[in-house]
């Protein structure tokens, strides 16, 4: 039987290259999508830099107030490759080397130079971890009780979210519709509370956008129950199409 719970995840983004613009982070909207398949929630997200201070801080706040944390980048070979310490920190634990981790990396660099010292901190983990598989490069992801450290690189971070795939416990996915319109959202403001209102269970979302001279917004309707759902894209298209703002089912594309 599905849980009527709303199950959340935390995500706390770690790296200076983030911050700095050099790299542009795609695990937000992966892990979100993921999520959602396992009836969870992507409730809130924060990106801090590589500090130890600023990882205990997001780390200890978000896991508090979700059911899961998932945290990302941070886990490699260097010195600056410290979210496993901060992490440490943050739970009250040592650092340990994961045996299975160690023997995993000994076979991955085995034809590869070996084993260094700088490749054998990516088998650290906070003390009590079990590891989370990585087919792509090795050195797998950890799970410390409700939070999962992954990697950064999103093709690993995707094949660390395929190994977790089925493994957390959640609710109802939540599906969506997307209607669009050319309108100004302050035009349908009060068309859409009235939605809202109707549909307690239901959420929409507002995204305006202008293209071809014109504004325009997409409506992205968001529910749990598919019945539901269709009743409030049904009941607001039809308020849309009375106020003389025609739909566009799926959506206005902006290209």
């Amino acid at each position: 039987m599905t849980s009527t719970k709303i199950w959340t995840a935390g995500m706390v983004v770690i790296g200076d290259e983030i911050l700095s613009g050099r790299t542009q982070d795609k695990n937000v909207a992966q892990l979100a999508k993921w999520l959602n398949v396992q009836g969870i929630r992507l409730a809130e997200v924060r990106v801090v830099s590589d500090d130890e201070a600023a990882i205990v801080e997001a780390v200890n706040t978000l896991r508090a107030r979700n059911d899961y944390l998932f945290t990302t980048g941070g886990i490699g070979p260097t010195h600056d490759d410290i979210t496993v310490d901060a992490i440490s920190v943050a739970l009250g634990v040592d650092v340990v080397v994961h045996p299975k981790a160690k023997a995993v990396l000994e076979a991955y660099y085995a034809d590869k130079g070996g084993v260094t010292e700088a490749r054998l901190r990516m088998a650290r983990v906070p003390d009590g971890a079990e590891l989370i598989e990585n087919r792509m490069s090795g050195a797998p992801g950890i799970r410390r009780g409700n939070i999962f450290i992954m990697a950064g690189v999103p093709h690993i971070m995707a094949g660390m979210l395929d190994a977790l795939t089925g493994t957390l416990e959640g609710g109802a996915p939540l599906i969506s519709e997307t209607l669009g319109c050319w309108t100004a959202e302050s035009e349908v403001a009060n068309l859409l509370g009235e939605v809202v209102k109707a549909y307690p269970d239901c959420q929409i979302g507002s995204y305006p956008f202008f293209r071809e001279g014109r504004v325009g917004a997409n409506f992205v309707i968001r529910c749990t129950d598919a019945e539901q759902l269709a009743r409030c894209v049904g009941e607001l298209s039809t308020k849309l199409d009375a106020a003389g703002y025609p739909v566009t089912p799926g959506g206005i594309a902006l290209r």
